[in-house]
């Protein structure tokens, strides 16, 4: 990559997170306690949702804004036959699963609604936050001299959300996630997405790099059902298994700075192909109901669409105005996850 497209990249970190719902209004009054608000609302006929998505049915939106966030922006996404009920409450260790991860200022406000949602009734699933050290796992520190530089996180499944919430301590990162101080949550636009994969081979991570040209920040990094409480609990592990995590970032991220690193990070959790891992993309697609899409923002769509065309993608639509009339098209990674591209 050139100095000049460092600086200014065509592609930035994921711009949205599209979520299925029967019922805006409900949504959006659950994702302004995150520190949304109502941005752009459309409509998209049949004949062209079937265009663009592969779902044959009318579709409403709303684009939810984060202060002044340009990316983990929602997509609110109402279709008038929906195809199925998304992944709901399942399993986190999935083919297809989609999650959106968010900093929060508050997670133990998080967890007493959880376990007043619990306490009502309401279908929810749900961890306790655990402690976990991120970065400079090697330093050794003295409890109660030192100080603790690590995170909280918990996991969060509702019907309509996959969400993995988390709250830093000891350590900040000036672009990883901005805050909404005035929210119910206090919480950040989110900061980055996840996708289960297995392949050993790990070809087809290749196209998020060459394909996408997004910047490969980790790789390979190993969580076992030993090693992680947090990573057991999230990802239903069981004695003996493992998995393997992989970055990819907004170009104008680092290796090497962690000071630089950027929110809108597509993590992609890859399990060995001897564990038994279910598929469920059926369930994750757009035209579900739940957490079923990932877009990105480019500053030319057809120069995307030409790179994307001659990969090994599969279904590459051709270009269309979407339902908030940006020129956008779609397609399925080698991994078998779909995708949309939009033009700013």
């Amino acid at each position: 990559m050139s100095s000049s497209q460092a600086v200014t990249p065509s592609l930035i970190g994921i711009y949205e997170v599209g979520i299925g719902v029967p019922d805006l209004d409900t949504s959006i009054e659950y994702w302004e306690q995150f520190g949304y608000c109502v941005g752009e609302e459309g409509n998209l006929s049949a004949e062209t949702a079937q265009a663009l998505y592969h779902t044959n049915s009318g579709l409403r939106s709303v684009r939810l804004l984060h202060q002044t966030a340009d990316h983990g922006l929602i997509r609110l996404m109402q279709w008038e036959q929906p195809r199925n009920e998304g992944l709901g409450l399942g399993s986190m260790k999935a083919r297809g699963n989609r999650w959106a991860t968010t900093l929060t200022a508050d997670i133990l406000t998080i967890l007493n609604q959880a376990e007043e949602a619990d306490r009502a009734g309401l279908p929810i699933r749900y961890t306790t936050p655990h402690w976990e050290i991120i970065y400079n796992k090697d330093r050794k520190m003295r409890p109660f001299i030192d100080p603790a530089i690590g995170v909280r996180e918990m996991l969060l499944l509702q019907p309509l959300t996959r969400q993995v919430l988390f709250q830093r301590f000891g350590y900040t990162l000036p672009h990883y996630g901005q805050i909404n101080e005035q929210a119910a949550f206090k919480a950040s636009q989110v900061t980055h997405m996840g996708m289960v994969v297995q392949d050993d081979s790990k070809e087809t991570l290749k196209f998020y790099e060459d394909v996408l040209g997004l910047l490969r920040v980790r790789d390979d990094v190993e969580t076992t059902y030993e090693s992680s409480q947090a990573g057991r609990q999230i990802f239903d592990l069981q004695p003996g298994e493992k998995f393997f995590v992989t970055a990819f970032d907004d170009p104008r991220s680092s290796v090497t700075d962690l000071q630089a690193a950027r929110s809108g990070r597509l993590y992609i959790v890859r399990f060995p192909e001897t564990q038994s891992v279910p598929e469920r993309f059926e369930m994750s697609q757009p035209g579900c109901l739940g957490i079923s899409l990932y877009t990105y923002c480019v500053s030319d769509i057809e120069a995307y669409r030409d790179r994307v065309q001659t990969s090994s993608a599969e279904a590459v639509t051709e270009v269309y105005m979407n339902e908030f009339s940006d020129r956008s098209f779609s397609f399925i990674a080698p991994d078998g996850y779909f995708w949309t591209l939009v033009e700013n």
